[in-house]
Protein backbone atom coordinates (compact mmCIF):
# COMPACT_ATOMS: atom_id res chain seq x y z
CA UNK A 1 0.00 0.00 0.00
CA UNK A 2 1.31 3.42 -0.91
CA UNK A 3 1.93 5.62 2.16
CA UNK A 4 1.87 8.92 0.32
CA UNK A 5 0.28 10.55 -2.68
CA UNK A 6 1.94 13.23 -4.76
CA UNK A 7 -0.36 16.12 -5.53
CA UNK A 8 -0.07 19.33 -7.46
CA UNK A 9 -2.22 22.26 -6.42
CA UNK A 10 -1.87 25.50 -8.36
CA UNK A 11 1.42 24.21 -9.72
CA UNK A 12 2.84 23.58 -6.23
CA UNK A 13 3.91 20.00 -5.38
CA UNK A 14 2.28 18.57 -2.22
CA UNK A 15 2.44 15.20 -0.54
CA UNK A 16 -0.45 13.54 1.29
CA UNK A 17 0.61 10.98 3.91
CA UNK A 18 -1.20 8.14 5.56
CA UNK A 19 -1.90 8.76 9.25
CA UNK A 20 0.58 6.01 10.22
CA UNK A 21 3.35 7.54 8.08
CA UNK A 22 2.64 10.99 9.53
CA UNK A 23 2.83 9.64 13.09
CA UNK A 24 6.14 7.90 12.32
CA UNK A 25 7.55 11.20 11.00
CA UNK A 26 6.41 13.06 14.14
CA UNK A 27 7.92 10.37 16.39
CA UNK A 28 11.20 10.47 14.46
CA UNK A 29 11.34 14.26 14.77
CA UNK A 30 10.70 14.06 18.53
CA UNK A 31 13.37 11.36 18.91
CA UNK A 32 15.87 13.52 17.00
CA UNK A 33 15.08 16.51 19.25
CA UNK A 34 15.58 14.34 22.34
CA UNK A 35 18.93 13.10 21.05
CA UNK A 36 20.09 16.68 20.36
CA UNK A 37 19.07 17.72 23.89
CA UNK A 38 20.96 14.79 25.40
CA UNK A 39 24.06 15.55 23.33
CA UNK A 40 23.91 19.21 24.37
CA UNK A 41 23.58 18.23 28.05
CA UNK A 42 26.53 15.83 27.76
CA UNK A 43 28.68 18.57 26.18
CA UNK A 44 27.72 21.00 28.96
CA UNK A 45 28.40 18.35 31.61
CA UNK A 46 31.84 17.62 30.14
CA UNK A 47 32.59 21.36 30.09
CA UNK A 48 31.57 21.72 33.75
CA UNK A 49 28.54 23.85 32.89
CA UNK A 50 26.09 21.23 34.23
CA UNK A 51 26.25 18.85 37.12
CA UNK A 52 24.48 15.69 38.14
CA UNK A 53 22.63 15.90 41.44
CA UNK A 54 22.25 13.06 43.93
CA UNK A 55 18.73 11.64 44.16
CA UNK A 56 18.48 12.43 47.88
CA UNK A 57 19.15 16.09 47.15
CA UNK A 58 16.49 16.15 44.45
CA UNK A 59 14.10 14.38 46.83
CA UNK A 60 14.66 17.03 49.49
CA UNK A 61 13.90 19.82 47.02
CA UNK A 62 10.79 18.04 45.73
CA UNK A 63 9.65 17.55 49.33
CA UNK A 64 9.73 21.33 49.74
CA UNK A 65 12.86 21.75 51.81
CA UNK A 66 14.51 25.15 51.51
CA UNK A 67 16.64 25.15 48.36
CA UNK A 68 19.31 27.42 49.81
CA UNK A 69 19.85 25.00 52.70
CA UNK A 70 19.86 21.95 50.41
CA UNK A 71 22.42 23.52 48.06
CA UNK A 72 24.53 24.83 50.95
CA UNK A 73 24.72 21.40 52.53
CA UNK A 74 25.40 19.79 49.14
CA UNK A 75 28.36 22.14 48.74
CA UNK A 76 29.56 21.25 52.25
CA UNK A 77 29.32 24.79 53.59
CA UNK A 78 28.25 26.02 57.01
CA UNK A 79 25.77 28.87 57.29
CA UNK A 80 28.54 31.26 58.28
CA UNK A 81 30.82 30.11 55.44
CA UNK A 82 28.10 30.65 52.83
CA UNK A 83 27.15 34.01 54.34
CA UNK A 84 30.81 35.10 54.14
CA UNK A 85 31.14 33.93 50.52
CA UNK A 86 27.89 35.69 49.57
CA UNK A 87 28.75 38.85 51.49
CA UNK A 88 25.60 38.80 53.60
CA UNK A 89 24.96 38.57 57.33
CA UNK A 90 24.78 35.08 58.79
CA UNK A 91 21.50 35.77 60.68
CA UNK A 92 19.91 36.97 57.43
CA UNK A 93 20.95 33.76 55.67
CA UNK A 94 19.57 31.71 58.56
CA UNK A 95 16.26 33.54 58.29
CA UNK A 96 16.13 32.84 54.54
CA UNK A 97 16.80 29.15 55.14
CA UNK A 98 14.11 28.89 57.82
CA UNK A 99 11.58 30.80 55.75
CA UNK A 100 11.29 33.67 58.23
CA UNK A 101 12.45 36.10 55.54
CA UNK A 102 12.55 36.09 51.79
CA UNK A 103 15.77 37.12 50.20
CA UNK A 104 15.72 39.94 47.71
CA UNK A 105 16.60 39.08 44.14
CA UNK A 106 19.98 40.74 44.67
CA UNK A 107 20.61 38.63 47.79
CA UNK A 108 19.53 35.42 46.05
CA UNK A 109 21.91 36.26 43.20
CA UNK A 110 24.77 36.65 45.70
CA UNK A 111 23.90 33.31 47.30
CA UNK A 112 23.62 31.61 43.91
CA UNK A 113 26.98 33.00 42.83
CA UNK A 114 28.58 31.81 46.07
CA UNK A 115 27.11 28.32 45.50
CA UNK A 116 28.14 28.40 41.80
CA UNK A 117 24.57 27.88 40.58
CA UNK A 118 21.93 30.02 38.91
CA UNK A 119 19.24 31.98 40.69
CA UNK A 120 16.72 29.70 38.97
CA UNK A 121 18.18 26.81 40.97
CA UNK A 122 17.17 28.62 44.17
CA UNK A 123 13.75 29.90 43.21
Amino acid sequence: MKEYLQLTIDGEPYVALSRAAYERLIEAAEDAADLRAIAQFERRLAAGEEELLPSDMVGRIIAGENRVRVWREHRGLSVSALADKAGIAQPYLSQIETGKREGTLQTMKKIADALKITVDDLI
